[in-house]
């Protein structure tokens, strides 16, 4: 059987893949309410302004780091004999949304900037929240390319 990586890292189902996640990411960023919601889409706005593309780009070079943090589950719902990646995923938000942000997490505690290293140790607690909410978004994404 196939692996998640070499089902969704060829070169026909990367970059549909990554237009999918940068739907993705903004949809849930247009689904914020709130204060907090009115600070993500700032910060989202002001990000892609300065640099068109950077999302895509970001994505990119962390895609590998994603697809290889999500194999072990993919691999689990496979021994498990899941009817479908979302039907095993999303119950599991906070197991997907920890993975996911071990790849921020080792990216962070790399970084030689002490002040960009504070700022995310404080904000990590809410990212988990907001990767978990995005996590049926994210299982749908990536069941389209596996049939």
């Amino acid at each position: 059987m196939p692996t998640l990586a070499e089902k969704l890292l060829t070169k026909e189902v990367r970059p549909k893949l990554l237009l999918d996640a940068v739907r993705v990411i903004e949809e849930e960023v247009q689904d914020k309410t709130g204060l907090s919601g009115l600070a993500i889409k700032a910060t989202y706005g002001v990000v892609k302004a300065l640099k068109p593309g950077v999302i895509t780009e970001v994505l990119d070079a962390m895609l590998d780091d994603f697809v290889a943090h999500l194999e072990p589950l993919y691999a689990e719902s496979q021994r498990a004999a899941a009817p479908t990646l979302v039907s095993y995923l999303d119950p599991r938000a906070g197991q997907v949304a920890e993975a996911l942000l071990t790849i921020s997490d080792e990216r962070a505690a790399r970084s030689k900037n002490p002040t960009m290293k504070k700022a995310y140790e404080k904000l990590r607690p809410t990212g988990k929240k907001h990767v978990e909410a995005a996590v049926p978004r994210l299982s749908r994404m990536v069941e389209k390319y596996l049939k």
